[in-house]
């Protein structure tokens, strides 16, 4: 039983609401970082523009270095009011000629020659972005670079990149929200052939077992076309069913109401003689209808099989001998000379070791019951790449123009005893399950033979 569990359509929602919301995630990510750099690059440009107004007023007058930071240049990274601003000016020998002696924020002398240096660092306990620069001084006592550092605290660029992320997480989650109602409606578009597969099948009657008929896309035509396969399958098994069931009343129903008659006739019977008789009527007409039954239930037993069995090796010749021994107490009082003709080795083919025995039982057992007058022989053997398996009587056999007829059930052959006319369907329904063949041949002075034929290969044909 298969249990219910969420529908296809939750699963699949789920499954790309997850994607969208990784997918926002690293969005979200890289609108952070990207908010950040450009807070950055914003406000380091403003530092450099201030470091070097700064670095623009350092002079010298042969023997002193003097410095003159211009208003301007702090004016502009005023217009941050949350933020700190520090910044020291230190002569070629480092020494201070202005600003916070304090300033942590270390010089790179070698680096200074390339232009103004960006770098974040930490000034009384709070992170600032700072910038380093140098003037060269060739005319001061020492001659070398005098460095500007010009150190600003983070609140204004922290607050620019939390306005930035906000807008892009407000766009981010807005196109995520649209993409996912999108994805529902396209899901729900795409899940509905899988409605109208569900719709056929809810309105079918339980009889109806013809295929679908729907025309489906490409991803679920191996779908539609599973459902129409075992539909067909079904309706196979259902029809050999329905046939099976109305042969068996139609069979039974014949004996059944002559053995009633018999037993009515037996009760109102009064003469020892006749009664004795007419017992021996009832006997054989139950043996009958147990033989009957017995071919019918084996008849069923074949058809299934013939779906359903795996198949193994089975050494044909040694199935023959056995099935062989086991018929002979069928030949009764009769003078029948039972033979068998074939190799002592195995004989193996691929096949159905219990159908096989049944089919070479049935054939047996019709030829001893309306053929074999004295002799009956059963020969195994090979034939052009086939292993053939022979039942041959001296009986008169079937004309040639029932051939066919007899091959289909409960279709005796005329002129001979009364039988079911299901021992040779059997055997030829056993055959065409092992891909192979029978078939009837007449033999001039030896009399009438049924020959299956089988594959002699490997794997189920």
């Amino acid at each position: 039983m298969i249990s219910r569990s969420s529908s296809l359509f939750s699963r699949l929602v789920a499954v790309l609401a997850l994607v969208l919301a990784v997918g926002a995630g690293l969005l979200l990510v890289a609108a952070w970082a990207s908010a950040r750099l450009a807070a950055d690059e914003a406000y380091d440009r403003l530092l450099v523009g201030a470091a070097l107004q700064i670095a623009e007023t350092i002079a010298s007058d042969g023997r002193t270095i003097s410095v003159d930071p211009p208003f301007s240049a702090f004016e502009t990274l005023a217009l941050s009011p949350r933020d700190r601003i520090f910044y020291k000016v230190v002569d070629p020998a480092d020494r201070l000629l202005t600003g916070d002696a304090d300033l942590g924020i270390p010089v790179d002398r070698a680096r200074l020659a390339a232009g103004p240096l960006l770098l974040d660092g930490e000034h009384r306990g709070q992170a600032v972005r700072a910038v380093v620069t140098g003037r060269y001084v060739p005319d001061a006592t020492q001659a070398g670079f005098a460095a500007v550092v010009v150190a600003q605290t983070r609140e204004a660029r922290t607050q620019l990149t939390r306005a930035l992320t906000v807008k892009a997480s407000v766009m981010v989650l807005a196109m995520s929200a649209l993409a996912l109602g999108a994805v529902a409606v396209a899901v729900r578009a795409a899940l509905r052939p899988l409605g109208a597969i569900e719709g056929v099948l809810a309105a079918r009657g339980p009889n109806d077992l013809q295929p679908l008929g729907l025309a489906a896309p490409q991803e679920i035509h191996l779908l539609v076309a599973s459902i129409d396969h075992f539909m067909g399958r079904l309706s196979g098994h259902v029809a050999v069913m329905k046939r099976f069931i109305a042969d068996a009343a139609h069979q039974i129903r014949t004996p059944l109401t002559a053995l009633v008659a018999q037993l009515d006739l037996l009760s109102n019977e009064t003469d020892e003689g006749r009664r004795r008789d007419q017992l021996a009527r009832i006997r054989a007409r139950m043996a009958e209808l147990g033989h009957l039954t017995n071919q019918l239930l084996n008849h069923a037993m074949v058809i299934h099989r013939a779906r359903s069995a795996a198949f193994d090796p089975v050494d044909v010749a040694g199935l023959a001998r056995r099935t062989l021994i086991d018929a002979v107490p069928q030949a009764g009082d009769r003078a029948i000379d039972i033979g068998y003709e074939g190799p002592d080795e195995a004989l193996t083919i691929p096949g159905d070791a219990i159908a096989l025995r049944e089919a070479l039982a049935n054939l047996i057992h019709n030829a001893l019951k309306h053929g074999a007058r004295g002799r009956l022989t059963v020969r195994v053997g090979r034939e052009r790449g086939r292993v053939v398996v022979a039942v041959e009587d001296d009986g008169p056999g079937i004309p040639a123009s029932e051939w066919a007829r007899v091959r289909e059930p409960f279709q005796a052959a005329t002129g001979g005893t009364v039988g079911s006319g299901l021992g040779l369907s059997i055997a030829a329904e056993v055959a065409a399950a092992h891909g192979g063949e029978m078939r009837f041949e007449v033999h001039s002075g030896k009399g009438f033979c049924v020959i299956l034929s089988l594959p002699d290969g490997e794997g189920r044909p």
